[in-house]
């Protein structure tokens, strides 16, 4: 799956102990610099990337399952996105769009336009961040309703602006002592077995009943729009049962609400079709995209129904780096990356590798709840076999290994309980497998730490 010009060796290597002396001097300075807000998943420091490795400092080669939280999907290093952006940097780096006009801006737009699901004719904005597409999504559907509230979901991630934290569900570490957030955000449940966690069927029709009772209860035309993650990613990964979906599509309709596709982490590519919604086969009003959309540079969009998106009057839209001429060539050339439809194909073929190693797990061990997602976005919730209560510890300790062993991999959740596997859709087989490999180890060491604490609990009594 790599390309031949790759000149990082892809496989893994442990030349220190993870992080190394060279990393660890590093990050002794980066506290002495760096804000302590931001936190780290592993403490190394990168010197090059290339297909599915990170080489830090210190000579290790570590194995990619995180692409930078689903950024770098074509590659940390890519020779089409190099091309476009060394074109561009030696025309201009910025003109603002809004002060004069670049047609790099208007080829993303229209590539958007054509690839977004939906059949109606749109238009697309351009921004920066995921947080400010999701933010102007919002008052795009403001703007075009002339209402004011805003439905969102159970596990949802939408940003760390202060109205994505109040969108956001997970408190720590998003949203504490940040607040007060802005108001006329609702919260309505999604089918998915999370919600489900006390025994119920996670069904659409169940979950779909309360969120249409959520509505009317506080008056269904005063909501401007319902925003959903197709697949809620820092809730851990999960996918809504059949229909739930189409069943939000209808209720959008049926009120005059805005249905909005937050695609940011589930688009281009990483489910194994260009966006997530198309496996169920609904199209929002507006659609969110970001993360891999430029290939590590910062771009997001607004893409949807032509009407909609026009509803904001002149200059009510836009930023200073809104669209970068730098970052909407790197977009270009991801685009060129996915034309002959490899790299979809890698993602199903991702997804069923690590099914093969992975799924075993969850009836062979005491501490999987669920393995689940779709293409290249995967994930191991550790929970109580019976109970089903959350195991962020054992979380911790699994990626612990894996970092300990030159596998990068990253945990989410709400309850902090899931691992997520976001590998590069360019990571070659063999690496892949690899990784896999050792997070399958240290799962069944982890799985068979719990089975000794529990003899040893049973000795105790006796």
């Amino acid at each position: 799956m790599t390309s031949s010009t790759d000149s990082l060796p892809q496989t893994r290597h442990i030349a220190t102990a993870i992080p190394g002396p060279a990393s660890a001097a590093l990050h002794c300075k980066r506290e002495a610099h760096v804000t302590s807000g931001f936190g780290v998943a592993m403490p190394v420091f990168i010197n090059r990337a290339s297909g599915g490795i990170l080489e830090d400092v210190d000579g290790n080669r570590i194995i990619d399952f995180a692409s930078g939280i689903a950024v770098t999907s074509v590659g940390a290093v890519n020779a089409r996105v190099q091309a476009q952006v060394a074109a561009q940097m030696a025309r201009f780096t910025h003109t603002c769009f809004m002060v004069t006009e670049y047609d790099s801006f208007t080829q993303v737009a229209a590539w958007l336009n054509a690839h977004i699901p939906g059949d109606f004719e749109k238009r697309t904005a351009l921004f920066s961040t995921g947080a400010e597409a999701v933010e102007n999504a919002v008052k795009i559907a403001r703007a075009a309703t002339g209402r004011k509230r805003v439905l969102v979901f159970d596990d949802a991630y939408h940003g760390r602006s202060l109205l994505t934290m109040a969108m956001t569900a997970k408190v720590n570490p998003y949203k504490k002592n940040f607040g007060p957030f802005p108001d006329e955000v609702f919260r309505a449940p999604t089918a998915t077995r999370l919600w489900a966690r006390a025994g119920e069927e996670a069904t659409a029709a169940t979950a779909l009943a309360e969120v249409e009772a959520l509505l009317k209860a506080n008056d269904p035309e005063t909501f401007a729009a319902m925003v959903i993650e197709p697949i809620q990613g820092e809730g851990g990964f999960l996918v809504p049962a059949p229909g739930f979906l189409g069943g939000l599509r209808e209720l959008a309709t049926k009120y005059g609400i805005v249905l909005v596709m937050d695609e940011i982490q589930t688009g281009m590519g990483r489910t194994g079709k260009l966006f997530a919604s198309e496996h169920e086969g609904v199209a929002g009003d507006l659609t969110l995209t970001a993360k891999a959309l430029a290939g590590g540079l910062p771009l997001s969009a607004v893409t949807g129904r032509a009407e909609l998106m026009n509803a904001p009057h002149a200059g009510g839209l836009g930023g200073t780096y809104a669209g970068n001429p730098v970052a909407c060539a790197a977009a270009m050339g991801v685009f060129e990356t996915f034309e002959d439809g490899t790299l979809l194909k890698n993602a199903l073929a991702i997804e069923a590798t690590a099914r093969e190693v992975l799924q075993p797990l969850v009836h062979s061990t005491a501490i999987i709840a669920e393995f689940r997602g779709r293409g290249a976005m995967l994930a191991v919730e550790f929970a109580d076999k019976t109970t089903l209560e959350p195991r962020a510890d054992l979380a911790a300790q699994v990626a612990a290994s894996c970092h300990r062993q030159g596998v990068l991999v990253l945990v989410c959740g709400t309850y902090g309980n899931v691992i997520r596997l976001l590998p590069p859709l360019v990571i070659g087989p063999e690496l892949l497998r690899d990784g896999l490999d050792v997070l399958r180890e240290a799962i069944l060491a982890a799985n068979e730490g719990q089975s000794d604490t529990a003899s040893a609990s049973a000795l105790a009594v006796v």
